[in-house]
């Protein structure tokens, strides 16, 4: 039975192998990336909802969302931002009390 597998290397990206064209395989995989990059540090920041959305001046839903992998309607530029403000944040630069400082405009 073993016999009948075969396999492929794959391109390192997941996107290009299923099929999707070069140029949206890498938009696909950097969106991706800079989500997760977000909710590992939603993650390891330890924030409650409420106190994370209030750093990244969004709705208490919209972290919800963010931890469920739900990023489609964020876009790269706020998900980027999203990244910045969490990792100040994990760094001490950015305290919860600066928020009014750093919304979006």
């Amino acid at each position: 039975m073993s016999d009948d597998l075969k396999f492929e290397k794959g391109s390192g990206n997941v996107f290009k192998d299923i099929g999707f064209s070069d140029e949206e395989a890498e938009a696909l995989s950097f969106r991706t990336k800079l989500a997760f990059e977000v909710f590992t540090l939603l993650r390891e920041s330890r924030l409650r909802r409420v106190k994370a959305a209030t750093l990244l001046a969004v709705d208490p839903a919209d972290i919800s969302k963010l931890k469920n992998g739900d990023d489609e309607h964020f876009s790269l530029a706020c998900l980027s931002d999203f990244r910045d403000r969490l990792k100040g944040y994990m760094d001490g630069q950015v305290s919860l009390s600066e928020k009014d400082s750093t919304q979006n405009a």
